[in-house]
């Protein structure tokens, strides 16, 4: 039985002298080793073929090409992770199916949604000073005061059924003259 030296234990076994011996012995324990890392075979697959390719790069400099191979799955994968942990997904139902508490989206409107709003808000001005003072002043108090019919009752003096009925044709009324302005509800 033979006794191996101390520097002679870091040593390839022997036949490892090409490329391609090293892909055909050991693909398959580092795709298995990668999967263990990433947890992904497609994403494995990628950092196995990666690491053949960098060896293919360097392989007359390397010494221990195992071990080489080894550590450079165990880096690409720890770089897999590491990026991946840095994307925020687009859709937030991808991470596990529950909707994220992100939003995307711009809250503020396009330019020209902003100016169509503009506008949108001239006309139904022009279309409220078309109305007599009252009905002015009870849609004044319903919806920038944010007074219920009742307030409103108390403040003005009509009856609550009244307020109703006249805040319902001054709404009709404005409706109708955007209507014929263009705009449509």
């Amino acid at each position: 039985m033979a006794v191996m030296q101390p520097d002679e234990a870091s040593m390839e076994p022997p036949g490892w002298e090409t490329i391609e011996e090293l892909f055909a012995a050991l693909e398959s324990p580092l795709l298995s080793y990668a999967f263990r890392l990433v947890g992904e075979l497609s994403v494995a697959e990628d950092v196995v073929q990666e690491t053949f390719m960098k060896l293919h790069a360097q392989f007359e400099k390397v010494r221990e090409p195992r071990r080489w191979l080894y550590r450079t799955v165990h880096n690409q994968a720890l770089n897999h992770r590491r990026q991946t942990n840095k994307i925020v997904p687009l859709n937030p139902q991808q991470e596990g199916g529950a909707a994220a508490d992100i939003d995307a989206t711009d809250p503020q409107p396009l330019p020209d949604e902003q100016i169509a709003r503009w506008e949108g808000i001239g006309l139904v001005r022009l279309s409220l000073e078309a109305l007599d003072e009252r009905s002015r002043e009870l849609i004044r108090l319903k919806f920038n005061e944010g007074l219920s019919y009742r307030e409103i009752s108390t403040r003005t003096g009509l009856k609550v059924g009244h307020v109703g009925y006249l805040l319902h044709h001054a709404l009709k009324s404005i409706g109708d003259e955007l209507a014929k302005l263009g705009v449509v509800p």
